[in-house]
């Protein structure tokens, strides 16, 4: 388990806290129509992060190529139809460029600078230089609208617990996903960001933002820089 990172609940858990059995009931909301309208239809996705394929799924259903990646095996277990790679996303070299790539889950916002670099300069070594990357960020309020509670129609509730400093501006988060039948909770480390942090952040990784993609502005459309 990754320093900070914790999970609960039925199943195997995956270095970021994730359950796995939670992920394999998840399905996609708008984001693969978000991914659709901003990309080639014919773009090889290169998807870093992809659990147990909620969104890769509805992307080859679109007809999208994807490669997927995450660092769990038994996340990459559910992944149908896609080419799958096992790795930890900052240390990911496949020696190719993608038309797209994915950086969803917030993962922009993880509590520690090196791994975010990481994450983002992994990003540019793997994106083409005519292509984007597609980046979820949180919304502006996140960390401020706690205790937050939602109610899925598909019959479940996502509760933000808490957000507690753990120092240099991260929080911990705890979430807890309340089904019917299985409670499942995760802490995790979230380093919030201004909008001019988000963009300063991506430029030192040689990236730009192109757009927003949502009226929140939590879909972000950026490009190689040179």
């Amino acid at each position: 388990m990754r320093e900070g990172y914790q999970g609960t609940g039925p199943g195997a858990i995956a270095p970021d806290g994730c359950a796995v059995e939670l992920y394999a009931r998840l399905t996609a909301g708008e984001e693969p129509e978000v991914v659709a309208g901003a990309v080639p239809p014919w773009a090889h996705i290169l998807e870093l992060g992809s659990g147990t394929g909620r969104i890769t799924h509805p992307l080859l259903d679109r007809g999208f190529t994807v490669t997927a990646v995450d660092e769990s095996a038994e996340m990459l277990a559910h992944v149908r139809g896609a080419r799958t790679v096992r790795s930890p996303i900052e240390d990911l070299e496949l020696g190719e460029r993608f038309d797209a790539v994915l950086l969803g889950s917030y993962l922009v916002h993880h509590g520690d600078p090196r791994v975010r670099r990481g994450l983002l300069d992994t990003c540019r070594r793997h994106v083409a230089e005519d292509g984007c990357v597609l980046i979820q960020r949180e919304g502006l309020d996140w960390h401020r609208r706690i205790p937050h509670e939602r109610t899925d129609p598909r019959g479940f509730t996502v509760r933000t617990l808490s957000a507690e400093p753990v120092g240099d501006g991260v929080n911990a988060l705890r979430i807890e996903y309340v089904f019917p039948d299985a409670v499942w909770t995760q802490v995790f480390r979230s380093r919030p960001l201004t909008r001019e942090e988000f963009e300063s952040t991506l430029a030192e990784a040689g990236l730009a933002v192109d757009r927003y993609l949502t009226e929140d502005g939590t879909w972000v459309r950026a490009v190689p820089t040179p």
